[in-house]
């Protein structure tokens, strides 16, 4: 009935540098996930910034795609979200945007340049955590805000030059867990959004698959 029962883990394996090798520690720091029409797979990095291109999961790591907008980022707050439109351009924004005064920054990589063609605003406590661009040709952004016992989420989404801010989801304390991977596809109901919590390796956090359909 199109809810999910099951899951089975069929491979766990570090990621590959260019070498073949498994990434260093400091280099490994992945976030954001992106997967093109044509299979290929794309993992935004927060300690190094920049994004990588892997032909497969079990393939080594093309080289960091990288900018000088990126350099001066802050430390553990750097390429959070990342998402990837139709034509295969990819949108990556920061965790953290500088300030609580300043907007999140939106990067583009298109024919491999990269530009920064606007920003979203920063509003209330939340950060970025995670991105996608849905069926719908929106940019959904995922955020998450850490208040004492547990966290809170947001969903919001743009059109692709910024404008047009929605708020789809704003939960409460505790509602979930730490979420930071999202989704927005579409089944024969319309739009579905899968949201993935991250644990922190730590025993007092879970990971969970969140599901909410778009009602719109």
């Amino acid at each position: 009935d199109g809810v999910i029962t099951d899951i089975t883990l069929d491979d766990l394996r570090p990621l590959s540098g260019t070498d073949g090798l498994p990434l260093p520690r400091l280099e490994s720091d992945s976030e954001g996930l992106a997967l093109g029409a044509d299979g290929r797979l794309y993992v935004s990095f927060e300690s190094t910034a920049g994004v990588r291109k892997f032909a497969g999961i079990d393939q080594p790591a093309g080289p960091l795609l990288t900018s000088p907008d990126f350099e001066g980022m802050q430390t553990n707050a750097s390429l959070e979200a990342l998402a990837i439109a139709p034509d295969g351009t990819l949108f990556t924004l920061p965790e953290r945007s500088g300030s609580a005064m300043q907007p999140f920054p939106v990067f583009r990589l298109k024919d491999g340049v990269w530009d920064q063609p606007f920003t979203i605003p920063r509003t209330g406590p939340f950060l970025v955590s995670g991105a996608d661009i849905g069926p719908d040709g929106k940019l959904y952004i995922l955020e998450r805000d850490f208040v004492g016992v547990g966290f809170r989420s947001r969903i919001r989404r743009f059109a692709l030059d910024g404008t047009k801010e929605e708020t789809v989801l704003e939960t409460l304390i505790l509602t979930h867990d730490n979420l930071e991977g999202i989704s927005i596809w579409k089944d024969t109901q319309g739009l579905r959004m899968t949201l993935l919590s991250d644990d922190n390796f730590r025993a007092f956090q879970r990971t969970e698959l969140v599901e909410y359909r778009l009602t719109d």
